[in-house]
């Protein structure tokens, strides 16, 4: 069974919630409707990813942030940095519990900020205080690639390594936001050498671990589970050493582990 992960939520509410998490993260936000959700995240002046989540419009100056790694409470305190007059508050709610709920259509939200249920499909991600170990999401998330990001990747990646454009979490046309520069010129002149892939491992590796072949830094893992049928993972590979990768299969790297490639997405 996956290991449950903790539910790390940032509430932003008031007038301006919406113009200042606009003006702040990468996704259309002012376009999103009241009960839905959408993927977003917060880039630095570099473009790298600072923090990626689940952004769900509770009210019409009200949204709550559900992270996909990191921490809730550095979050709100480094965008207080940028509030300046605008009428609002941001708050970083105690950790809670992420369990499998029910299905609901995809981009759906119900309930509130104590208890919240994010719509997935067939299933839902539940938001809940009551403790679970149902994480039956997180194996279906990792196999869409729906990227989790370990401390050690936050502030480390652009968004096409993580592949964000087809996840809709970064948008080229909306104007400006931090990184928004770097975002456009990747997509339009290229430069981007790193992709997400699902792949196998040979052994359990820690999750944030660097992938190494002769001392060379090749990639990072950045979420993995223990299946019946292998250790799966999500990994950020770099694209000269996938090219050299015979029928998918990266050979003897550092203290001898095996990837085989089963799923690569674009940016």
């Amino acid at each position: 069974m996956p290991t449950p992960y903790p539910a790390e939520t940032l509430l932003i509410e008031g007038a301006d919630a919406i113009a200042f998490a606009q003006a702040q993260f990468s996704s259309k936000v002012s376009s999103l409707a009241t009960g839905q959700w959408q993927f977003g995240a917060w880039l630095d002046p570099q473009g790298r990813v600072r923090a990626f989540f689940h952004l769900a419009r509770l009210a019409d100056d009200r949204l709550l942030l559900l992270l996909r790694g990191g921490s809730a409470a550095t979050m709100a305190d480094a965008l207080r940095r940028f509030v300046f007059r605008s009428k609002l508050t941001l708050t970083a709610l105690p950790s809670r519990s992420l369990t499998t709920g029910h299905a609901r259509p995809m981009h759906a939200v119900d309930g509130n900020t104590e208890t919240l249920l994010l719509g997935c499909g067939t299933y839902s991600m539940q938001v809940t205080t009551a403790a679970h170990d149902d994480s039956a999401w997180h194996l279906t998330q990792l196999r869409e690639g729906w990227p989790w990001l370990p401390a050690q990747a936050l502030n480390e990646l652009l968004p096409p390594a993580l592949s964000l454009h087809r996840l809709q979490a970064v948008a080229i046309d909306k104007g400006c936001y931090p990184g928004q520069e770097i975002v456009a010129r990747l997509h339009y002149r290229g430069g981007n050498k790193r992709h997400l892939h699902h792949v196998f491992l040979s052994q359990a590796v820690s999750i944030g671990s660097v992938l190494r072949s002769d001392e060379h830094e090749i990639g990072r893992v950045i979420d993995a589970v223990n299946t019946d049928v292998g250790i799966e993972a999500l990994a950020v590979l770099n694209d000269d050493v996938v090219a050299q990768s015979v029928n998918g299969r990266l050979n003897e790297l550092h203290e001898h582990l095996v990837v085989q490639i089963d799923n690569t997405w674009p940016a």
